[in-house]
């Protein structure tokens, strides 16, 4: 009996080993291009391991102009998404009021929406309110687009915080707001970062939105950018592009590495109820 559970156990094992290598191997790719002169679409150990390629693109201009595109509009995405989505979770945990689970339910549901489908209204509002071509533009949507669940995320983390703790912080002489800001959110900054986090990675890692308002070459994020590796040069330089991935992939995993455990914690809370 002991030897069946043995193997059974090693068999798992083996079998997430197996899975885990099976996913790794194309995250290998990037990370060992990037050090390779001559790189091929083939995952394979560099004869020299060099920073040419991250020299290369940093040198022609490739990087500093679009990567600090996304990072105006990643940043500015969160700050208004984390802002809008506590001010509006508020009042949705702490007061009943008519239609309130009509209005829960409708966030929801417009959470859900496929981009495609808005994509021609879309437009055609932006035309009408000259926000084309803009990171104006681009910042709004992913705003709009970010909050319902956002919205829906904080409600949920706020009920987690039992009312008794404002009524405390009421009783001696503290404002609503002042409740809100010193005794509410500093208990709930797991759900913050949260909020924070899948914003930032929405608005740094969109791709279609940006290729569609955005015209001018010099507004491109680095989103948009790194698909001109693939026409604007001729012959794909698998090398550069995989630098390019790499340094791409950076501000996301510092970020998430900064909040990491805050983050965890504000999934398994936010997401109950």
């Amino acid at each position: 009996m002991v030897v069946r559970r043995a193997i059974a156990s090693t068999s798992i094992y083996v079998l997430l080993i197996a899975l885990g290598l099976f996913f790794l191997i194309p995250l290998a790719w990037p990370v060992l291009g990037s050090l390779n002169t001559s790189a091929t679409l083939a995952v394979t150990w560099p004869k020299e391991v060099s920073l040419t390629n991250f020299i290369t693109i940093i040198a022609n201009g490739l990087v500093l102009e679009p990567f600090a595109n996304s990072a105006i509009m990643a940043i500015t995405t969160m700050v208004l998404v984390s802002l809008l989505a506590g001010l509006a979770a508020y009042p949705l945990s702490r007061y009943q009021f008519r239609f309130k689970a009509p209005l829960m339910y409708m966030i929801l549901f417009t959470s859900a929406l496929p981009i495609l489908a808005l994509v021609t209204p879309l437009y055609a509002m932006f035309v009408s309110l000259n926000l084309v071509d803009t990171l104006q533009g681009c910042i709004l949507f992913f705003v709009a687009s970010g909050l319902p669940f956002s919205i829906w995320l904080m409600k949920n983390f706020i009920d987690s915080v039992p009312v008794e703790l404002e009524e405390a912080a009421w009783i001696d002489g503290a404002s609503i707001w002042g409740s809100f800001l010193y005794v509410l959110l500093p208990m709930v900054a797991p759900g913050l970062a949260v909020v924070g986090v899948w914003s930032f990675l929405g608005a740094w890692t969109n791709f279609f939105i940006p290729l569609i308002i955005l015209q001018s070459p010099e507004l491109l994020p680095a989103s948009v950018h790194i698909y001109t590796f693939f026409g604007s040069y001729g012959q794909v330089n698998y090398g550069q592009l995989a630098a390019y991935a790499m340094l791409y992939s950076l501000p996301a995993v510092a970020l998430y590495t900064l909040v990491s455990r805050f983050f965890v914690r504000g999934m398994s809370g936010g997401l109950k109820g």
